[in-house]
C-alpha cells in the first residue's frame, strides 16, 4: 500500500487551499498486491510543483462515443456460473456488473448457437428447413438464467451476438462445386440459402427478445477467415457483402429489427498468411465500397490474435462514418505461458487503451469464466485457454481472477456507456499510456498504464484545475471526478 500512501501524501497539501473536489482512483499492480485498490486525491485550482509527467485534458475536442466493456458469456461460462451456489454467484455477478457498487461491466458477447466453448455442437435449426427453428435447450437451461441475473443487476448491459457456424444443411464444400458439406468445421454458406439464413438471424433476435433479451448488435460471422475452429464457417468479404445486401439487411428491414449489423469480427492481419485469404485484406472496406451492402452495416469488429491495432486507425481514416469494435481476445498457456504481469501490461497497452485511442468504441474479452481444466470446451477448439476468471471444479467456489477481469474492470468502472473520448496530450515518459473521457453525467475519467519499472508522478491539468498522483511501477490506474 505504500505507493497509495505516497500518492495521497503527495497531493494532500492541496486540500488546505482553494475549492476542491475529489478524484476517485483505482489501482492494480502487476505483482497483484493491489487489485482495483481504491484511493483518492484532491483537485485544486492552485498550481502545484512541477512533475515529470504532465497530461493536459481538453474536452472542447471530442472523439468517439463509447458503448461499453466486458467479456463473453459463453455456454461454458454460463455452465460454470450455474455450478456455483446462488449466493456466491450473486456476489460475483454484482461485483462484476453493478454500475454503482461493482465494476459496472456494460457489454457482453454471446454465441448464436454453439461456439468452441459450448457443451455440444448445435445451431437453432439443425433439422433442414427454416420452419424448424427453435432455441436450443442448453441456451434455455444455462445461458438464459445467467443473462437474467446479469440484467437484473445492470439492465443497461448491451448484448452482442455472433454465430460460429450456420446450420450444416446450409453448407457447401466450396462455391464452385456446391457439394453438401456435413461438418461443423469449415465449409461455406450455400448462396441458395442466403434468404433462409437471413430469416435465421431474424428468428433468433425475435426469440431472444421474447425471452427478455434485447440483442444490441450481431456480427455476421465469428472469425470468417478461420476454417479450423471446432465450429466454423469460411466467409470471404465478397460472400459477406452479398449475404448482407441481398438477405440479412433486407430481412432486418422488413421485420423492423434495429439490431446493428457488424462485419468481419476477426484479426487485424486478415489471416493473410493463408493461401485462400490473400485477397481478404481491408475486409470491411471492401464491403463498404458497395453502397447497397454498406447502408445496412454499422461498422466492423476486430480480434488481436494477429496483426497490430494500427489497422483500426487505417479503417477509421478510410471510413470515419463506420464504427469500430473490439470483440475478442483470450489468454492461455500458449507460447511462454500466461502471467498476470505480462498480460496486464500487454492487454492494457495494446487492446484497452491502444484500441480506444484508435477510435474503437467497445472492448470485450473472451470467456468470462472457465474451470481449472480450461473448459468445458469442444474438441478442436482451444483446450489451453484461461477465463477472465478460473473456477475450481472441485468446489465451484475457489476462484482465480486473471488479468482480463481487471483490465475490463479498469475501463468499465470509470468510462460509462455514452462517454466521449476527449483530447489528452502532454509531456510524459514513453512508458505511460492513457486515454481520457467525459461521461454522460458530466464527470471526467482517465485510464492510465505505467509500464515502467519505477513510480511515476503525474500531473493532470484540466483548464484551471489540476491534480497530481504517484503511480506505482508496472500498474494500471483508473480515475474519475466531477
Amino acid at each position: 500500500m505504500r505507493y497509495l500512501v505516497l500518492g495521497f501524501l503527495l497531493t494532500g497539501l492541496l486540500a488546505c487551499t482553494g475549492q476542491q473536489s475529489k478524484v476517485s482512483i483505482y489501482v492494480t499492480t502487476a505483482d497483484k498486491k493491489l487489485t482495483m485498490a481504491e484511493d483518492s486525491t484532491m483537485i485544486s485550482q492552485r498550481r502545484s510543483q512541477s512533475a515529470a509527467n504532465v497530461i493536459v485534458l481538453n474536452d472542447d475536442t471530442t472523439y468517439q462515443e463509447m458503448d461499453g466493456f466486458g467479456a463473453a458469456i459463453t455456454g461454458s461460462s454460463a455452465y460454470n456460473l450455474l455450478k456455483m451456489t446462488p449466493e456466491n454467484r450473486s456476489k460475483l455477478l454484482k461485483e462484476t456488473f453493478d454500475p454503482e457498487e461493482g465494476y459496472g461491466y456494460s457489454y457482453i458477447r454471446i454465441s448464436i448457437g454453439a461456439s468452441d466453448f459450448s457443451l455440444d455442437e448445435y445451431t437453432y435449426c439443425d433439422k433442414p428447413g427454416i420452419e424448424n427453428f427453435a432455441m436450443h435447450e442448453y441456451d434455455k437451461r444455462d445461458l438464459f438464467p445467467v443473462l437474467k441475473e446479469i440484467l437484473a443487476i445492470n439492465p443497461q448491459v448491451k448484448i452482442l451476438a455472433s454465430p460460429w457456424t450456420c446450420p450444416k444443411w446450409m453448407k457447401v464444400n466450396n462455391l464452385e462445386e456446391l457439394k453438401p458439406f456435413d461438418s461443423w468445421t469449415s465449409g461455406q454458406l450455400n448462396p441458395k440459402y442466403y434468404q433462409d439464413y437471413g430469416t435465421y438471424f431474424v428468428k433468433y433476435i425475435q426469440a431472444m427478445n421474447d425471452a427478455g433479451f434485447d440483442i444490441h448488435a450481431v456480427t455476421v460471422q465469428n472469425e470468417p477467415l478461420n476454417r479450423g475452429n471446432s465450429a466454423s464457417l469460411f466467409m470471404t468479404w465478397q460472400e459477406q457483402r452479398d449475404f448482407i445486401k441481398t438477405a440479412l439487411g433486407p430481412a432486418f428491414e422488413n421485420a423492423g429489427i434495429k439490431t446493428k449489423i457488424i462485419v468481419f469480427d476477426h484479426n487485424y492481419d486478415y489471416d493473410n498468411f493463408k493461401p485462400d485469404t490473400q485477397d481478404q485484406g481491408q475486409y470491411p472496406l471492401r464491403i463498404y465500397e458497395d453502397p447497397e451492402a454498406a447502408k445496412y452495416v454499422d461498422g466492423a469488429a476486430y480480434h488481436a490474435y494477429g496483426g497490430d491495432k494500427s489497422e483500426l486507425l487505417r479503417i477509421y481514416n478510410a471510413r470515419p462514418d463506420k464504427n469500430l469494435y473490439f470483440t475478442e481476445m483470450s489468454i492461455g498457456l500458449w507460447g511462454d505461458g500466461y502471467s498476470f504481469r505480462g498480460d496486464l501490461i500487454w492487454n492494457m497497452r495494446e487492446v484497452c487503451i491502444g484500441t480506444i485511442n484508435n477510435f474503437n468504441k467497445a472492448v470485450i474479452m473472451w470467456n468470462y469464466m472457465l474451470d481449472d481444466k480450461h473448459g468445458p470446451d469442444r474438441p478442436g477448439g482451444c483446450n489451453i485457454c484461461l477465463g477472465a476468471i478460473d473456477i475450481d471444479s472441485r468446489d465451484y467456489a475457489t476462484m482465480t481472477k486473471n488479468s482480463h477481469y481487471y483490465t475490463m474492470a479498469h475501463l468499465s468502472k470509470v468510462i460509462k456507456p455514452g462517454a466521449k473520448r476527449i483530447k489528452a496530450e502532454g509531456q510524459t515518459n514513453p512508458g505511460l499510456h492513457y486515454s481520457a473521457f467525459i461521461n454522460p453525467d458530466g464527470s471526467y475519467s482517465m485510464v492510465l498504464l505505467n509500464e515502467t519499472e519505477k513510480p511515476e508522478i503525474l500531473k493532470v491539468k484540466q483548464k484551471e484545475r489540476e491534480f497530481s498522483y504517484q503511480m506505482p511501477p508496472l500498474s494500471v490506474g483508473s480515475f474519475i471526478w466531477k
